[in-house]
């Protein structure tokens, strides 16, 4: 006996899913991955941070340096480059400073080891420092300036980064990662070195927003 017609159209309705079409699939995989934390980048800020990607911790907490054992913040505050301590979830705030934050992988997160080379999106942050021209791009580990730079991270030393292939970009530093897994490699000295570079690229720039005004009032 047939079923009643109620009971044919509920199981299609419910227990039916038709095959997607090809041109689903190949929509579906060309829809970019969204960024694990978003970045926080403005025209003509002093200074960029760059990590290689957000830690487990950082991407559940939807953001940056957010592991209580990443000296990040701490950093920031020691040295000046940051007026007081600021908490993981306050990192918009950095833009009022003139930090922006970034990563070299935007749409993977967790240990070094584990990420996919596909994520490593070098165009990317080329095209945004084209765009926003800060005066200083950081890297916050040897591994993050590799990905970028294509230079082997054991021919990558602390601090300033001189003859560079490319001249476009700007003033460059690798900088131990805070992170507590590089605990071993970490000395906080190019990182002083850096907030020193900063401090004088930004007593320059008032410099001349103070010699710009005066010829304005004279005038």
């Amino acid at each position: 006996m047939a079923e009643p017609a109620t009971r044919r159209r509920g199981f299609m309705r419910i227990g039916f899913c038709p095959r997607p079409r090809a041109m689903d699939v190949a929509d579906l995989a060309l829809t970019p991955l969204p960024d694990i934390v978003p970045d926080v980048l403005a025209p003509g800020l002093d200074l960029v941070i760059c990590g290689t990607a957000p830690g487990t911790i950082s991407a559940a907490r939807q953001a940056y340096y957010a592991n209580p054992g990443n000296r990040f913040w701490r950093i920031l505050a020691e040295t000046g480059l940051t007026p007081r301590l600021l908490r993981p979830e306050q990192y918009p705030e950095m833009l009022a400073i003139g930090i922006g934050l970034t990563d070299v992988c935007k749409t993977a997160f967790g240990q070094d080891d584990t990420l996919p080379a596909t994520g490593f999106d070098r165009a990317r942050l080329a095209a945004s420092l084209r765009r926003y021209l800060p005066g200083v791009l950081a890297f916050n580990s040897k591994r993050a300036a590799s990905a970028f730079l294509g230079v082997p991270t054991g021919r990558l030393a602390y601090g300033r980064q001189e003859d560079l292939p490319e001249a476009e970009l700007p003033a460059i530093f690798v900088l131990p990662s805070t992170s507590g897994l590089a605990c071993r490699a970490w000395h906080a000295a190019p990182w002083h070195e850096l907030a020193g570079h900063v401090a004088r690229l930004r007593a320059m720039r008032s410099a001349k927003l103070i010699t710009g005004s005066s010829r304005s009032t004279a005038l």
